[in-house]
C-alpha cells in the first residue's frame, strides 16, 4: 500500500508536460477566441459602461508594462485596495502574468491586521482606488516596506490631496503604455496570489495560491457549475478576498460575459437586482447576507424577474431553506450551496441539483438535501476523522472533523511552521465537524473552534476576549456567537465586572476599535455575577450559546 508521499514512476509519456499552467494563458485564449464578448462594469458615478474582452486584454497588457515601470519583478508582492471594478479585474491578470504575486487586501480586516498582512507578505507596491485613500493613509505609517503607492482615479492624481508619499498616477501611466506585452512563461508552482485568512486565532495567516492550483481549480469549478460562453457572470462577492470564490477566472476560462458592480453596500441590493435583470445574469456569487435582502427586494417588485437560467452560488454560511425556496418559487433561480475556505481556493464541495440516483426522493427530502454542503468538487479528497485521526464511515451519522487535500488545497501557511494542529499527511484540518452520507453529501454540524461567523467572515472570539480583558473593570469575559436573522451570527459579550456595575458596548469600543473592524464590534454586552464555567473550571460557551440563542430572534406576530 502506497502513502501520499510515495510516488512511483511508470512508462514514459509523450505529452507536453513541460507546458506550464499559467493564468495568463486563460485570458489570452479568451481574448483571441472571443474578442467580442462583453464586460460590463459600474463606474463610481453609478453609470454602467461596457467594453470587450479584446479591450480588456489590451488594458491588461498596458497594466503589465506599468508594473514593470514601477520596478515590479517576478516574485515581488503587489497589493490591491479596490472594489469589484474594471481596474481591479485587469490587475487580476496583469500582476500574476508578470510573475509577481497579487496580494488580496481584505477591506473587512481592521487596520492593524491589514497593516500586518502588508508587512508579513513583503508587499512593496500597492495600488489603491481613490475612494479608499483613507484606508491606505491609515496603514501607511505601519507599512514601511511599501516603497510605492499608486493611486487609481478618474481624475489627475495631482488634483487629489493625500498624505501618501510620492504617489504615482495609474491612469497617466496606463495612457503612455504599449497595448501588447510578451508574457513570460512562469513556473506553474510559483505563487499567483496571496490571500490572508480573517483570523480565527491570532494574526491572519497567509495562503499563497500557485498558478497550477488556480488553473486546475478554474477548470473544475467551470465544470461543476456547467459554465459556458452562453453565461453572464455577475461578480458580487468581493474580489479582495478568496479571489471572489474563483469566479473571475472561471468566467474568463469559459469566455462568459462578465458584470462588475464596482463599490456597493448591503443597502444597494436594488442596484444588484436591476443589473441581474438588465444583463440577463445566469451565474452570480454571494452570501445569504446579500441574497436575503435581494430576495426581499424582489418580493416588493410588481413584476417578478425570470431567473430560470440563473445559478446563484451561495457561500460563507449555510443558506436558509426559506431563501433557497424563495428564490426558486419567485424567480426560478437555483441557489447552489458551496463550501470552502481561503485555504481551499475556495471550492471544495458544491450542492448543484439532485444526482440521478436520488431523483425519486419525495420533494420535501430533495429540498432538505439542498441544505447540505454538497458533493466534493472533482480533485478534492475529503474525509471525516475522529479525535485520533481515524477515518469515519460515510454513513450520514458518524460525525468528525473535516480534512481535505488536493491540488488547490493549501498544504501550509506562508512563513509558518507546519504543525499537526493544522495539517496532517497533506490534509488541511478545517476545524469544522460534520458527516458524509452514503450518497457522498457533506453536512456540517458544528465548529471545533469558538469563532463567530458574521456576514460570511470570521471573528475571533479569543482575540476579542483578550482585548476586552484589558478593560480595568472587567473581571472575566467570554465572547460567543449568537444566531442572527441577517448576519448569521453576531458576537455577544458575556462578562463579569470588578464592581458588579453595568458595562455596555460603547465602553468597550476604545479597546476594540484598533484591533477590529467596525462591523466586527459587538452590539450586546451581558453582565453577570460570574461567567458560566464547566465542572473543571473552563468557560462554558455551550451553556451560554443555548441560553442566548434567541437573543436576536425575530418575534412571531
Amino acid at each position: 500500500m502506497t502513502t501520499m508521499t510515495e510516488i512511483i514512476t511508470g512508462h514514459t509519456a509523450t505529452h507536453g508536460d513541460d507546458y506550464q499552467l499559467n493564468t495568463s494563458t486563460i485570458l489570452r485564449h479568451a481574448a483571441r477566441t472571443y474578442p467580442e464578448q462583453e464586460i460590463v462594469h459600474r463606474e463610481r458615478s453609478g453609470a454602467w459602461s461596457r467594453y470587450t474582452y479584446a479591450d480588456a486584454y489590451a488594458g491588461v497588457q498596458r497594466s503589465a508594462h506599468v508594473l514593470e515601470s514601477l520596478g515590479v519583478r517576478p516574485g515581488d508582492v503587489v497589493g490591491i485596495l479596490d472594489w469589484n471594478t474594471r481596474r481591479h479585474f485587469e490587475l487580476y491578470w496583469s500582476i500574476p502574468g508578470t510573475g509577481a504575486v497579487m496580494l488580496q487586501m481584505n477591506l473587512r480586516l481592521g487596520e492593524a491586521d491589514l497593516a500586518y498582512v502588508v508587512e508579513h507578505s513583503g508587499a512593496t507596491v500597492i495600488l489603491v482606488d481613490e475612494s479608499l485613500l483613507s484606508v491606505a493613509e491609515a496603514i501607511a505609517p505601519h507599512t514601511p516596506g511599501v516603497r510605492r503607492w499608486v493611486v487609481m482615479a478618474d481624475r489627475p492624481v495631482a488634483e487629489i490631496e493625500t498624505a501618501l508619499p510620492d504617489v504615482a498616477d495609474y491612469e497617466a501611466m496606463i495612457a503612455d503604455a504599449p497595448e501588447t506585452y510578451e508574457w513570460p512563461v512562469i513556473d506553474e508552482r510559483s505563487a499567483y496570489s496571496a490571500c490572508y485568512t480573517t483570523g480565527t486565532t491570532g494574526r491572519p495567516k497567509g495562503v499563497y495560491y500557485s498558478h497550477r492550483g488556480i488553473v486546475l481549480h478554474t477548470m473544475a469549478q467551470a465544470s461543476n457549475y456547467l459554465m459556458s460562453f452562453d453565461d453572464t457572470v455577475f461578480l458580487i462577492t468581493p474580489m479582495f478576498h478568496a479571489q471572489s470564490w474563483g469566479l473571475p477566472q472561471s468566467a474568463v476560462y469559459t469566455a462568459a460575459k462578465v458584470v462588475l458592480p464596482g463599490a456597493y453596500s448591503a443597502g444597494d441590493v436594488n442596484v444588484l437586482v436591476d443589473a441581474m435583470i438588465a444583463e440577463d445574469v445566469t451565474v452570480a456569487n454571494g452570501a445569504p447576507a446579500i441574497f436575503g435582502p435581494m430576495l426581499d427586494h424582489i418580493r416588493s417588485l410588481e413584476a417578478k424577474p425570470d431567473f430560470g437560467r440563473a445559478r446563484l452560488l451561495s457561500g460563507s454560511t449555510e443558506p436558509p431553506l426559506a431563501l433557497i425556496r424563495g428564490f426558486h418559487d419567485l424567480t426560478g433561480a437555483d441557489i447552489i450551496h458551496g463550501y470552502g475556505a481561503t485555504e481551499t481556493t475556495p471550492s471544495a464541495t458544491v450542492n448543484r441539483g439532485v444526482k440521478y440516483s436520488l431523483r425519486g426522493l419525495p420533494d420535501d427530502e430533495k429540498w432538505d438535501l439542498k441544505r447540505s454542503q454538497g458533493l466534493p468538487v472533482n480533485g478534492v479528497d475529503i474525509k471525516i476523522v475522529d479525535a485520533d485521526g481515524n477515518s469515519l464511515p460515510h454513513d450520514g451519522t458518524s460525525v468528525g472533523e473535516v480534512w481535505m487535500r488536493g491540488p488547490w488545497i493549501t498544504a501550509s501557511y506562508y512563513d509558518r511552521e507546519v504543525t499537526e494542529e493544522q495539517f496532517v499527511d497533506g490534509y488541511w484540518r478545517s476545524g469544522d465537524i460534520g458527516s458524509i452520507s452514503p450518497t457522498g453529501h457533506l453536512k456540517l454540524a458544528d465548529r471545533l473552534k469558538d469563532v463567530v461567523k458574521s456576514g460570511g467572515e470570521w471573528i475571533s472570539s479569543i482575540d476579542m476576549e483578550n482585548a476586552i480583558a484589558g478593560h480595568p473593570r472587567v473581571r472575566e469575559v467570554a465572547v460567543i456567537g449568537v444566531p442572527h436573522p441577517k448576519w448569521q451570527e453576531r458576537p455577544v459579550v458575556v462578562l463579569a465586572t470588578v464592581d458588579g456595575e453595568p458595562l455596555d458596548a460603547a465602553d468597550l469600543q476604545p479597546l476594540l476599535g484598533e484591533r477590529f473592524a467596525r462591523w466586527q464590534l459587538p452590539d450586546t454586552v451581558i453582565v453577570l455575577p460570574s461567567v458560566p464555567r464547566t465542572s473543571v473550571g473552563k468557560v462554558d460557551k455551550k451553556v451560554m450559546r443555548a441560553e442566548y440563542q434567541d437573543l436576536y430572534a425575530v418575534p412571531v406576530l
